[in-house]
C-alpha cells in the first residue's frame, strides 16, 4: 500500500470554480494535478485539450480523485453555446472518455466529483427544488449535463467509479485568477453599473435565482470530497436556498456600484421580454441544499450583499478581459 498522499486531478482548473478550489486544496494533504488548456502555473499542472483522443486518459492517469468542472461556453461565455457541436463533445464526450479510461484500471475506483446544474431539473415545481423532482431538461446545456451525470451514475453501478454530482445554481464571484473570469449575468450587470450604463430587466423581473458565491461553491466540493463515502451514486443540490428576484438583484448591484464609484445609482429599466427565450430564462430556480447539508455540514456562508460588494470591488480593479478559456467552469 502506498503512503503517498492521494492524487487529485482537477479538470477545468483554470476556470472560476477551479481556481477557487485549487487555492483551497493547496492546504490539503494531497498531490494536485490541475488540468486545462492553459493551466495555472502550479507544480504538477497539465496542459491538455481534453477533446483530443487519449487526452482524458493521460490527464487522469493514477488519479485517486477526479473533479470535473468543465463547461463549454464558447467565445461569448454563455450556456447557450452548448447547442454548438463542441458543446456535446466537452460537456458529455469528456465524461464518456473518462469512464472509458477508468474501465482499464484495477484497484479501488477513484472518487469522481462532477459539476452539474440545478437547472437540469427543468421548469418544474414552481422553481423550488429539493432534489426529488423528475428531470425534464429544457435546454441543450441541461440535457448534456444530465447525460453526463447519468454516465457517471452508470459507471458507479458498474464499479469503475465512485461518482458524486453537485448540482450548482448561479455561481458568481468576479475574477479569481488571470485566466478565471466570471462572465455570467452578475458580473455583466456589475460591469455595466460601474461604467454608468443603465441595467435592463425583462418584464417585471420577478424570476428568482439562487446566487452562490464562488468561494462557497469551492467549499462545497471540499465538503463532498471529505464526505464522498456518504454521497456516492447520486446527485445533490447545492445552493443558498434563498431566491433573489432579478429586479432585486439588479437594483442591489446598481446601489453597490454607486457606493464604489461615488456616483448616483444607474437606473434599472424594465423592458419587454425578447423573443426566443427558453423556459429556464423566465422560470425561478432555487435549490434547497438541506440533504447535502445533512450529509456534509456544508452551507453557504457568504451573504449576497457581501458577495456582490466583493465582486464589484474586484471588477472595478480589473480591466475587462478578452474572451478566454471556454472549457472551464
Amino acid at each position: 500500500m502506498s503512503d503517498r498522499p492521494p492524487l487529485v486531478v482537477v479538470l477545468g482548473a483554470s476556470g472560476l470554480v477551479g481556481s477557487a478550489l485549487l487555492e483551497r486544496l493547496a492546504d490539503w494533504p494531497v498531490r494536485l494535478r490541475p488540468v486545462a488548456r492553459r493551466p495555472p502555473a502550479l507544480p504538477g499542472a497539465h496542459a491538455a485539450d481534453l477533446t483530443e483522443p487519449g487526452a482524458v486518459a493521460e490527464a487522469v492517469a493514477d488519479a485517486d480523485v477526479v473533479i470535473n468542472l468543465l463547461l463549454y461556453t464558447g467565445k461569448e461565455g454563455t450556456w447557450r453555446a452548448a447547442a454548438e457541436p463542441m458543446g456535446e463533445r466537452v460537456n458529455v464526450g469528456v465524461v464518456r472518455d473518462l469512464v472509458a479510461a477508468l474501465r482499464t484500471r484495477r484497484g479501488v475506483p477513484p472518487v469522481v466529483l462532477f459539476a452539474g446544474s440545478t437547472s437540469q431539473a427543468g421548469p418544474c415545481g414552481g422553481g423550488r427544488l429539493n432534489g426529488s423532482e423528475p428531470d425534464t431538461p429544457a435546454t441543450a446545456y441541461d440535457r448534456q449535463k444530465l447525460a453526463a451525470e447519468r454516465l457517471l451514475e452508470a459507471a458507479t453501478a458498474e464499479g469503475v467509479a465512485r461518482a458524486v454530482t453537485l448540482r450548482l445554481p448561479t455561481v458568481f464571484g468576479g475574477r479569481i485568477a488571470p485566466t478565471a473570469t466570471d462572465r455570467g449575468v452578475v458580473a455583466a450587470m456589475a460591469r455595466q453599473a460601474l461604467d454608468g450604463r443603465p441595467l435592463t430587466v425583462w418584464g417585471d423581473g420577478s424570476a428568482e435565482r439562487d446566487l452562490l458565491h464562488v468561494g462557497d461553491a469551492a467549499e462545497a466540493f471540499l465538503a463532498a470530497l471529505d464526505h464522498a463515502g456518504a454521497l456516492v451514486g447520486r446527485h445533490w443540490l447545492v445552493g443558498t436556498g434563498v431566491g433573489t428576484s432579478l429586479m432585486e438583484l439588479f437594483t442591489t448591484i446598481a446601489e453597490l456600484a454607486a457606493e464604489r464609484t461615488g456616483r448616483p445609482p444607474v437606473p434599472v429599466l424594465a423592458v419587454p421580454r425578447p423573443d426566443g427565450l427558453t423556459a429556464m430564462e423566465v422560470t425561478s430556480v432555487v435549490a434547497d441544499p438541506a440533504a447535502f447539508h445533512a450529509r456534509t455540514g456544508w452551507r453557504a456562508r457568504t451573504t449576497l450583499r457581501e458577495a456582490l460588494r466583493a465582486t464589484i470591488a474586484t471588477l472595478a480593479d480589473t480591466p475587462y478581459p478578452p474572451p478566454g478559456e471556454p472549457l472551464s467552469r
